[in-house]
């Protein structure tokens, strides 16, 4: 049985250190988004892509997971080549870009300074992503985007990190859901090698299959 999903509020203040950087951000971007961003993608999806937090001038600026930075460039890419998207992506909310079978979301849902959640604001932010998990009827898999995003699932589903270790293209079961994980697709990890696009659209094939789409 589903249930529904708990958004955090427009002016959600429960992170004070987020509340004062989006006030910021406000002032100093008025024509940005500037609040938090809500997942992406239809809620009867079999895999969720789950990410760190929405960049400053990406998903901050656009409201939409991953649009307008360049990860959101690498991962809807992939995605589209895996047949998992449909439309023209154009680092833009309204640009008719589609998921399928597929819903994007973020481990915090609200910028921080210089990309980095504090862990009291990461571990405050699990109640949504627990509310977007239990809340998807057909979920599958989850596929999550860098350690903190892989770490807060294992804390959402209340399991032990040791049964299911971080690690590039890793794969464990946790009940009926499957449990993906890859590096994150910054600029940094693709400019460092640390992730190649060639990798990244492995492990996104590997959950698609998992997934059975």
């Amino acid at each position: 049985m589903t249930s529904s999903i708990i958004q955090p509020p427009h002016d959600c203040s429960l992170c004070p250190r987020l509340v004062e950087f989006r006030d910021e951000n406000r002032n100093a971007y008025p024509n940005y988004f500037n609040a938090p961003v809500p997942s992406f993608g239809h809620i009867e999806a079999p895999l969720l892509i789950v990410g760190l937090a929405p960049g400053l001038k990406g998903a901050n600026q656009t409201g939409r997971p991953f649009t307008g930075d360049y990860a959101g460039d690498l991962l809807y890419a992939t995605l589209f080549r895996q047949g998992l998207a449909e439309g023209n992506y154009d680092r833009r909310a309204d640009d008719g870009f589609e998921l399928r079978g597929v819903r994007v979301t973020n481990a915090v849902r609200c910028v921080p300074p210089k990309n980095k959640p504090a862990p009291f604001e990461i571990k405050t932010c699990l109640s949504f992503l627990e509310s977007e998990i239990a809340a998807m009827p057909a979920l599958r898999v989850i596929l999550s985007l860098g350690r903190i995003a892989h770490n807060s699932v294992v804390s959402t589903l209340g399991v032990k990190r040791k049964d299911h270790p971080f690690g590039h293209g890793a794969c464990t079961k946790e009940g009926d859901l499957m449990l993906v994980s890859s590096y994150h697709c910054s600029r940094y990890n693709t400019n460092t090698g640390v992730l190649t696009p060639k990798m990244f659209d492995a492990v996104v094939a590997k959950a698609k299959t998992a997934a059975g789409l």
